[in-house]
């Protein structure tokens, strides 16, 4: 008989204190970026905008916000993952965290030390500073460095009939597809490296083949969370270790195209653009359409109402539209940001629901209580309304990467879709700022008693 508890034990020693360390600092990340947002509406604000001496520091501090709270929230709390099935016992394991550490801050205070030239280029936006590029260049080590240390310090793979074996499994193809996204990014940078291009067409073309290659590790991470919190819930038994293994093999079998991409076209050419923007779009849900279908029939049989619960649903729920929206897509409008937003919350909705199930197992007070399990479905709720107000606007013509009068919001479709976009984007405010409020006050040292 097949053993369907798919959770994974946590370590001791130094493992344990490593997934404390990358959970710190991906919390750390969604505060900085949280406080940012509000430099961002006080640099839009009369009066206020005065006070700050240097030019565009709206596009300049959200250039930090983004890559934080999408960038370094994810890659850290990828980190998480991997420290739970380390080996490793050595300090050479701190080394990536203090890397990415370090990277972090001095890409949160660069918004600070002079105007940055913003390039809002797709997947890494960046700032033409020096500080910043320092940082994000620690990052990325810490990051390429994370990836090396766990393909070589993971437990050994164990293909039996087991759900322990499944997600170290699921966790071993997502190192697989970040060292792609590292080897896709250094050929990136190889190629262009003798053309004569600069601004935001140059950070495009870096970013834009490790940036579609690094959302099947998000997505993998996120089918481990998905089987997880299953598995917590006692729904975990409607899906095999072996199916389950079947899936993260197909989850992150596209990616193994990605050499010859490099090789059939010049990372300059419109022909590699579109063929990475084909990958994500047609192979990037083959895993996760049938688990969460297999996943949602075992919901439907459980009443359980918890954190983890509502944080599955809702993970299932925007990937599922996120993913719909994606084919929609005709032109550059506002319909990008709708099936991204909503792909980009369901990966982060799932480690919300395994933050909460870790808490008290790394040492930290149980997360329980009303606003608890109302928290995932706040910002869900917020989330869906969010992406849908974006997709309706999309497809009234409503431009992408545009604010204010430039958005040309003449009909009255236009304005209520955008109305709606904005009211879902403060309902999921909201609720992120309730989740971090919940795990900080966990975090509070216990009293003796």
């Amino acid at each position: 008989m097949q053993n369907t508890d798919f959770t994974l034990e946590i370590p001791q020693g130094t493992p344990r204190y490593l997934t404390i360390g990358w959970l710190g600092l991906a919390l750390a990340s969604l505060v900085i970026g949280g406080l940012l947002t509000i430099l961002i509406v006080l640099s839009r604000t009369p009066f206020f905008q005065e006070i700050i001496p240097w030019i565009d520091f709206f596009h300049t501090a959200l250039v930090v916000h983004v890559d934080l709270t999408v960038l370094v929230w994810f890659l850290a709390f990828a980190g998480v993952f991997w420290s739970l099935i380390s080996r490793t016992r050595c300090l050479c394991g701190w080394l990536p965290l203090l890397f990415a550490v370090v990277g972090t801050i001095l890409m949160s205070i660069a918004p600070f030390m002079g105007e940055g030239h913003p390039v809002m280029s797709n997947y890494v936006p960046v700032l033409q500073m020096p500080l910043f590029l320092g940082g994000l260049g620690l990052f990325g080590l810490g990051f390429t460095l994370l990836v090396l240390h766990g393909l070589m310090t993971s437990h050994p793979l164990n293909l039996g009939e087991n759900g322990a074996g499944a997600l170290r499994f699921g966790l071993f193809t997502a190192l697989l597809t970040a060292l792609i996204a590292i080897m896709a990014l250094i050929w990136s940078y190889s190629d262009i490296a003798s053309e004569n291009i600069s601004g935001q067409y140059y950070y495009e073309l870096l970013f834009w083949g490790s940036g579609h290659v690094l959302q099947f590790t998000h997505t993998q991470l996120m089918l481990v969370a998905w089987l997880w919190l299953a598995s917590v819930l006692g729904v975990g038994r409607f899906v095999s270790p072996r199916v389950a293994i079947m899936l993260f093999a197909l989850g992150m079998a596209p990616t193994l195209l990605t050499p010859w991409i490099y090789w059939s076209y010049d990372v300059t050419s419109p022909s590699h653009i579109v063929t990475f923007t084909w990958l994500m779009q047609y192979g990037g849900g083959l895993a996760a359409l049938p688990l969460g279908l297999m996943l949602v029939l075992g919901l439907m049989k459980g009443a359980i109402f918890s954190p983890e619960r509502s944080a599955l649903i809702f993970s299932i729920l925007l990937f599922a539209v996120g993913g719909i929206i994606g084919f929609l897509i005709t032109g550059s409008n506002v319909t990008v940001p709708a099936h991204y937003h909503g792909s980009i919350v369901a990966v982060t909705l799932a480690f919300m629901g395994i933050t909460y199930h870790l808490m008290p197992r790394l040492g930290f007070r149980e997360i329980k209580g009303k606003w608890a399990q109302w928290q995932p479905a706040i910002l869900g709720t917020g989330q869906l309304l969010h992406v849908l107000g974006l997709a309706w606007s999309g497809g009234y013509g409503v431009p992408r990467k545009t604010a204010g009068a430039a958005q040309g919001l003449e009909s009255i479709q236009q304005q209520v879709g955008m109305g709606l976009m904005g009211l879902g984007g403060m309902i999921a405010i909201i609720g992120g700022i309730i989740f971090l409020v919940l795990v900080f006050m966990a975090m509070r040292p216990q009293k003796n008693q």
